[in-house]
């Protein structure tokens, strides 16, 4: 056990204890704030960390797993048939078109597979597993949670589409019941589809996706750091302009209304910004270009290194 060291009049020197706490104060707060580069690249890899960070969020991944079984019976079941009386069908009359602009095959590819390219890229570059992990998981979070909000008041309101006479009736003779509402005598599936116009489900997905890669985007470009750079913003919006021209389309194709889409617009947006936010801090924070587990980490090694400091000055 080392004695306490003297205190001289020409060159004071602290107790073990009193540097030990200085030391340990130092590296937590030194963790409150950090830029990218002090944290350094590669040393938090799927190799070195991945198998750590999937048993921390095996329960997340689960959940998702619950999320996708309730999508599928959500579009498994009947949805409610509104009443459409005769004298409702004059807004109802648009062209039925099968081919969509955006098919529905596509809306994956630029929601999920695209975000997730990029999430991937900056891990090739910064080698950092925590921020790939939780950028995934957030997203899947997002479009899940979208996707089964949509489709919940999809089946609960039974809206018409603009283009539902066509489908109800493909040879224009229109039916009627005693009841004033429609007799359809058209292709069942064709018809169900038909009652699932309010909100728009193309919309909320790509407003769910593409938001949280600009919200994502926007954290790692630091478009707010107060610099105006104008080019960093104008990359952070061009998800946002291309969600917005998906959800022009659906009105275009006539399977939309335009109240679907600005109501599926809105819920891709809230739901995009909240799942972003539980992962991520706001981009226009100091520490907005990496997930909040990425600094619980990086304090939980701090106060390894002042322990083990403590430890060797009392050794």
């Amino acid at each position: 056990m080392l004695k306490p060291y003297s205190i001289q009049a020409q060159s004071p020197l602290p107790y073990p204890a009193e540097l030990s706490w200085l030391l340990s104060l130092y590296l937590k707060v030194k963790v409150v704030i950090m830029s990218e580069s002090q944290t350094g690249n590669g040393a938090h890899t799927v190799q070195s960390h991945g198998k750590e960070l999937a048993r921390e969020h095996m329960h997340d991944w689960l959940v998702l797993l619950l999320l996708v079984s309730l999508e599928l019976f959500l579009n498994l079941i009947e949805p409610f048939h509104r009443y459409v009386g005769e004298e409702m069908m004059t807004d109802m009359k648009y062209p039925f078109y099968q081919k969509d602009t955006i098919p529905m095959y596509a809306v994956p590819l630029y929601v999920g597979v695209l975000p997730c390219m990029v999430f991937l890229m900056y891990y090739m570059r910064r080698r950092d597993v925590y921020d790939l992990h939780h950028a995934v998981l957030g997203l899947f979070y997002s479009v899940l949670i979208t996707a089964v909000i949509t489709d919940s008041i999809k089946d609960a309101t039974g809206r018409p589409r603009p283009n539902f006479f066509y489908r109800c009736f493909p040879d224009g003779r229109a039916e009627f019941g005693e009841d004033g509402d429609v007799k359809c005598h058209g292709d069942k599936m064709i018809i169900k589809e038909g009652y699932k116009s309010f909100p728009s489900g193309h919309t909320s997905w790509s407003f769910a996706g593409l938001g949280f890669l600009s919200w994502y985007l926007c954290g790692k470009l630091r478009a707010f750091d107060n610099k105006g750079h104008a080019a960093n913003l104008c990359i952070v919006v061009s998800p946002y302009l291309f969600a917005a021209l998906v959800g022009v389309s659906r009105v275009d194709d006539y399977w939309h209304h335009w109240t679907d889409v600005f109501t599926g617009a809105i819920i891709g947006t809230v739901v995009a910004a909240f799942c972003y936010l539980q992962f991520f801090p706001f981009p226009n924070h100091e520490n907005g270009w990496a997930p909040h587990a990425f600094f619980a980490m990086m304090e939980r090694e701090r106060s390894r290194e002042a322990a083990n400091a403590h430890h060797d000055l009392e050794a």
